[in-house]
């Protein structure tokens, strides 16, 4: 008999964690970490991880559990949080995956197309022709592959790159290998729900959490953190102002141009993760405004339906 496992997705600052605390007092949950920064250990202020007071309150998972070091992709994270929600449900409790990284979210609920890997003097070739060239990817797939291109932009360097490199390295393209899904798990009853309050709400709420952060010591943070480890080398180095905040702490910048660098970049990666949230994921309820006790009562009939 399949298991429930409720998955809460939304953008950053839009009121997940929140809800979850909320759901698993109400519900008998444990917490787990569907965000690609938040696993790691080293710097849970700027990473905004659920403070030691929620943290003693309700169990959480994979919160701070990698290395700066490791390197957490969608299939290694989606292998460790199938082992905590196994051992949630050996429990009677029920885990709550919340998260805003959507690639993560939708390697647990549709499963992760294989793709080989793509040997390192391929990438090369790739790298070297971009610099010569930046539209020269462009041109070959429009030769090579035109029907991969319909989802592409010309700008969006990365996919295009991307794109051209599975070609060449498998003579199959893109869209072939993404049809080949791993299968997702029939032990599991998901039931997404999406958080997806008015943007400008959230954009004011991320700016007040920018500055929060600042009070409880994020440059101190940085400032240790960086001293131990090369951040600008790290996975962590994509954390939402890292690099402003260490630029800062260097000298190459005014601590203001790097807290208006971070909160505009903030900004734009919300925007993004609207736009992701709303055409890509899949959700039984949607929250357009965040109330705890409407998803708690929406939450409530559907595990019963299950």
């Amino acid at each position: 008999m399949s298991q429930p496992v409720l998955i809460i997705g939304g953008p950053s600052a839009s009121g997940k964690s929140a809800l979850a605390m909320d759901l698993a007092e109400s519900l008998k949950g444990v917490i787990i970490n569907a965000d690609s920064l938040q696993i790691y250990k080293g710097l849970p202020i700027l990473t905004a991880q659920p403070t030691l007071e929620d943290q003693r309150k309700i169990p959480h998972r994979l919160y701070s559990s990698l290395s700066p070091f490791e390197q957490c992709t969608a299939a290694i994270w989606r292998d460790l949080v199938r082992q905590e929600i196994d051992l949630v449900h050996a429990t009677k409790a029920l885990p709550i995956v919340v998260g805003g990284t959507g690639l993560y979210l939708k390697a647990l609920t549709d499963g992760l197309s294989f793709i080989p890997p793509i040997p390192d003097f391929i990438r090369e070739e790739s790298r070297r022709i971009q610099k010569d060239n930046l539209h020269q990817l462009w041109e070959d797939l429009e030769h090579l592959d035109p029907d991969s291109l319909i989802k592409l932009h010309p700008k969006d360097q990365q996919r295009i790159a991307r794109a051209w490199e599975v070609l060449k390295a498998t003579g199959k393209p893109l869209r072939y290998w993404q049809k080949k899904k791993s299968p997702v798990n029939q032990d599991y009853k998901m039931l997404p729900i999406v958080v997806l309050p008015p943007r400008k709400e959230v954009y004011n709420k991320s700016e007040k959490r920018f500055d929060e952060m600042l009070t409880l010591g994020v440059m101190d943070e940085i400032a240790t953190f960086a001293s131990a480890y090369p951040l600008r080398d790290l996975p962590l180095s994509k954390a939402l102002g890292a690099l402003h905040l260490l630029d800062a702490l260097e000298g190459k910048s005014s601590l203001e141009e790097a807290v208006i660098l971070s909160k505009t970049a903030t900004r734009h990666y919300i925007k993004r993760q609207y736009t992701w949230f709303r055409h890509q994921f899949s959700a039984l309820i949607s929250l357009e405004t965040y109330s705890t006790q409407e998803a708690r009562q929406q939450v409530k009939k559907v595990l019963k339906e299950l």
